[in-house]
């Protein structure tokens, strides 16, 4: 697990590593930080973010693909409008060609 003591933090430092037209689930970023049973504390994470403005909540969606946190943005398409504002499609809350745009951290960053 990264060493910092606020798990939260821990959460956010990831996300701000998601590439600009890529995605990530809850449950990759759990496993990223050893909480492999921790999507649901990623989530809560997510929900607490939206006043941060460097941490791209809308690049976080549930392991389907679902814009599972939609509600939690200021417009019910916020999180589709800024997604596909990246070049991602998203189709009935439904990111269109998930494991393409899927970033996983474990493969990308290593372990921590």
């Amino acid at each position: 697990m990264l060493q910092n003591k606020d798990f939260f933090q821990d959460v956010y430092a990831v996300v701000r590593l998601i590439p600009e037209g890529r995605v990530t689930s809850y449950g990759a970023i759990a496993n990223y930080l050893g909480a492999k049973q921790g999507a649901r504390m990623v989530g809560w994470a997510m929900n607490a973010s939206h006043h941060l403005p460097d941490v791209p909540a809308h690049r976080v969606v549930n392991r389907i693909g679902l814009l599972s946190g939609k509600h939690h943005f200021e417009g019910p398409s916020q999180m589709a409008e800024l997604l596909q504002n990246e070049g991602i499609v998203v189709i009935d809350n439904q990111i269109q060609h998930f494991q393409k745009v899927f970033w996983d951290p474990a493969l990308e960053l290593g372990l921590p």
